[in-house]
Formats: structure tokens, C-alpha cells, sequence
């Protein structure tokens, strides 16, 4: 099967897409990547996502459906173009779509998830039969419907004779500990807290717009670390929390930076110590966490991929608090940094074809197994019955 896996995830910087074929059988498929590539959100759709996140009303959000389904179906399309396949030569499209609301369990009240990016505009501009929605089956048993990542990577990048912590830091961070391959040691895997999005956000606040991430670290490389601000944070409720675990920007996003700000009156070289020390709070999260979780099991090295592996200074703060295990970036491991995600949500749509649950109770607390997802069909020739 080919499969083309989508995903806009929380640092609203682009649609990563990846086009993934899928070979032999369910229990260890062989795969490759025959294409992957980024299409970046201009500063008016980063907008547009951002305004109706923030202050969406029914309009917005429901034309932000709209305008993601035509969106995400470009990525598709520009997937295969980049692979010289014909979109009627790929069998799926795996899409998670853009969180705009995710609100884990809380004692009696269950969880609710939304991801909006019309799966029937994907699948009309395609032709492409679509697997969308993939969280809210999870959710409904019970679930946080997050991370959905492990299952893909116990499947696809366990490897023999040593223990892996995969970490991915997009908007925000969460990590899987997968035994050696063929172990069958239990996966563990949470949210670890916020990844880019609280110094993504510090950046743009601090360059008046201009800057939508810090480039290469550079902000937080000429800052200091504040560790009276670097305490203060720390002692958020959500560091503390056992897993199962999951968190959005609805808590680590634009507005909790904006009120670190007014609160710390923060201005002139101050913004950089800013910038550093949020990264500062990335690296001791995940590295607590880690440490906590995962470090009693047995570790042999840490792989890092998303947006987060691209900054030396994050993985350099990362490098030092898990010092001496090894923390290398995705690349050096085989896996392409950039493309895990969508390699993910492709992999979970092929799961949704064979008929195999994609969740790991586990790890999302829900009730049990579930196979994820919603199928919307493509376009089929005249005649075909489908």
C-alpha cells in the first residue's frame, strides 16, 4: 500500500507530508519513505489559524475547516508530485488535521478532542480515500486521545539489542520508550509538557512579528537562563502529573507567554533571557521526565526529532541534564526529523485498513484497544460500484 500521512501539528509552522509505502505483513510491515516535504503557512494562514484558536467564533472556525481541507490536500498532491507518482497510485491519506481544542479526561468528565481540516475536501481534490479523526475513537473509550505516535513507534523504529527514548518536540513534547525490538516490553509514552510553542511564541513577541520561531537558538544562546522565572515555571501543576498525560496549547500557548510577560515586565535584553530560559524549561521537562519515567527501565540512547532538533541550543541544554546517555538528533538514527509525524499518521491509517487498533491503552488510558479513525471515501471511476 502507499500511504500518504498529514499532519499540521501544535508549532503551526506548515504541512508536513509524507508518502509511505507499506510492504509484507501487519505484525512487522517493511516501509519506506518515497517522499516527504513541508509546505510552510504563509504569515496569512499561520494568521488564520492563530485568530480563530485564540478568538475563533462559529464562522471562523467552520471556514478554517474548510480552507485546511484545501490546504492539506495541496500537501497531498505536491507529495506526489515530489515522489513522480500519480495520485491515483496512492490507496490512502492518513490526515490528523490542526488540534484547535484538546481537553484530556478529569475525574468524572471525559475528555474532548477537535481537529478541524475537511477530510471530504481532501478527498474530493485527490481522489484519495481519506482516514481522518483519528483521536476521538480513543477519546470516547475513555482516553486522552494523545499521543497516538507510540503504537507507530514500537512498530517502526524499535531496534535490536538496545532500548530507545524517542522524544518529538513540536508545539508541543512527548516521548516514547520502546524496548529492543522483539522484547515485548511494554511501551511507555506521554506528553512531556511544552516543546516549541512557548519559545516560538517568545520569539515572535520578541521581534515585534518578524521572527515566528528562534532560528539555530540564536535568541536563547545570547540570553541567560532566569532561575527565579526557570522555579516559577516548574511549578506548574502539569509537570507533577503521573501519566497517562496529554496537554495543548490551551495550556502551554500564546496567552500563558503573554502573561509571563506582563508579570515579569519583560522588555529590552530581557526578551532573550526569556527566550533561553523557556528553552531552558523544554530540556528539564522532557529530561525529568525521562529520568522518571523511563531511565528505571533502561535506556541506551535518546533520538529527538520534530521542530525541536533543529535548535543546538535545546539539545545542547537536553544533551547536558541526560548526560552521559547519548542524545542525538533524528537524522543519526535513520529517522528523518522533519517527516516522523506524518510517517506516523500514515502508519496509523494503513493500521485502520488492515483492521488494527492504533492506540495503546496504556499509554492514553483508554478502556482498551481501538482501531482510529473515520474512512471518507475518494473519487472512483464511473461504473466501479464504489
Amino acid at each position: 500500500m502507499r500511504v500518504i500521512g498529514l499532519m499540521s501539528g501544535t508549532s503551526m509552522d506548515g504541512i508536513d507530508a509524507a508518502l509511505v509505502r507499506f510492504e509484507d505483513g501487519a505484525d512487522s510491515p517493511q516501509w519506506r519513505v518515497e517522499a516527504s516535504l513541508t509546505l510552510p503557512y504563509d504569515a496569512g494562514r499561520r494568521g488564520r489559524i492563530h485568530a480563530a484558536l485564540t478568538r475563533g467564533t462559529a464562522e471562523s472556525l467552520c471556514r478554517l475547516h474548510a480552507e485546511l481541507g484545501e490546504w492539506l490536500a495541496e500537501a497531498a498532491l505536491a507529495a506526489c508530485a515530489k515522489a513522480g507518482i500519480d495520485p491515483a497510485g496512492v490507496d490512502l491519506i492518513g490526515s490528523h488535521g490542526q488540534t484547535v481544542w484538546h481537553e484530556p479526561p478529569a475525574g468524572d468528565r471525559r475528555g474532548a478532542t477537535l481537529q478541524l481540516g475537511c477530510a471530504a475536501t481532501i478527498a474530493e481534490r485527490t481522489g484519495i480515500d481519506v482516514i481522518s479523526d483519528f483521536r476521538s475513537r480513543d477519546v470516547a473509550a475513555g482516553g486522552h486521545g494523545a499521543p497516538l505516535v507510540p503504537w507507530v513507534d514500537g512498530l517502526l523504529f524499535a531496534v535490536a539489542g538496545r532500548s530507545r527514548v524517542l522524544v518529538n518536540v513540536g508545539g508541543m513534547a512527548n516521548l516514547t520508550r520502546v524496548g529492543p525490538r522483539g522484547s515485548g516490553q511494554p511501551l511507555v509514552a506521554f506528553d512531556t509538557g511544552p516543546g516549541n510553542a512557548l519559545i516560538d511564541a517568545a520569539a515572535e513577541a520578541a521581534s515585534g512579528g518578524a521572527d515566528t520561531f528562534d532560528r539555530d537558538g540564536a535568541r536563547a544562546a545570547a540570553g541567560r537562563i532566569d532561575e527565579a522565572w526557570l522555579a516559577d515555571l516548574l511549578r506548574h501543576p502539569f509537570f507533577a502529573v503521573a501519566p497517562p498525560k496529554s496537554t495543548g496549547r490551551e495550556t502551554f500557548g500564546r496567552l500563558f507567554v503573554e502573561e509571563r510577560v506582563r508579570r515579569w515586565d519583560v522588555r529590552g535584553t530581557r526578551w532573550n533571557d526569556l527566550v533561553a530560559t523557556l528553552t531552558a524549561l523544554t530540556a528539564r521537562t522532557i529530561a525529568d521526565a525521562v529520568t522518571r519515567w523511563a531511565l528505571p527501565l533502561g535506556v541506551d540512547e535518546v533520538v529527538v526529532t520534530g521542530g525541536g532538533a533543529s535548535n543546538p541550543v535545546l539539545l545542547r541544554f537536553l544533551a547536558e541534564a541526560l548526560a552521559p546517555r547519548p542524545v542525538i538528533e533524528g537524522r543519526s538514527a535513520g529517522i528523518d526529523p522533519d517527516a516522523k509525524e506524518a510517517i506516523a499518521f500514515a502508519a496509523l491509517a494503513w493500521a485502520h485498513a488492515q483492521g488494527l487498533a492504533g492506540n495503546v491503552p496504556g499509554v492514553t488510558g483508554a478502556s482498551g484497544p481501538r482501531v482510529l479513525g473515520s474512512r471518507t471515501p475518494g473519487r472512483r471511476p464511473a461504473g466501479s460500484g464504489a
